[in-house]
């Protein structure tokens, strides 16, 4: 596996995001709030994470939903996977939302969102007057039915 040196400025009282395990993909978000905030049942709202990033040229960071906020809480992020793009220079913010039925809280510190640096790959359209075929062609939306 290789690495990518991103410079960062944390303006946190937290940690810098980091992984949990050895294997894992997303470095986790934390809430930088000077108080909880209160989501009521579908309400959403922009957690800052006090964090600035540079990319290098040719990445980009994910912002994805963790799993075990989803679950037990029924808090997720909008606009999933949220992308910041290599010349992007403003603050981390996660969009949240409480998809639960009961009244949830965000605490100062919480881990809210998990962030993914991948590389990409710029595009360079062909503009052509047919596709090659394939056994699938269009079909989509659940055209394999259920096994």
């Amino acid at each position: 596996m290789s690495t990518v040196v991103v410079k960062i400025i944390n303006q946190s009282a937290h940690p810098l995001p980091s992984y949990a395990t050895s294997g894992s993909s997303g470095m986790d978000l934390r809430a930088n709030l000077t108080a909880a905030i209160e989501l009521r049942p579908l309400e959403r709202t922009l957690v800052p994470t006090g964090m600035f990033i540079e990319l290098p040229e040719g990445y980009e960071a994910q912002i994805r939903p963790r799993s075990g906020l989803a679950v037990k809480q029924g808090i997720t992020c909008l606009n999933t996977p949220g992308t910041v793009d290599a010349d992007y220079r403003g603050e981390i913010k996660v969009i949240l939302i409480n998809l639960s039925q009961e009244l949830q809280v965000i605490q100062p510190g919480d881990r809210i969102a998990q962030m993914v640096v991948q590389k990409v790959e710029l595009v360079e359209w062909e503009p052509v007057n047919t596709l090659t075929s394939t056994v699938r062609d269009a079909g989509g939306f659940g055209h394999t039915g259920k096994s």
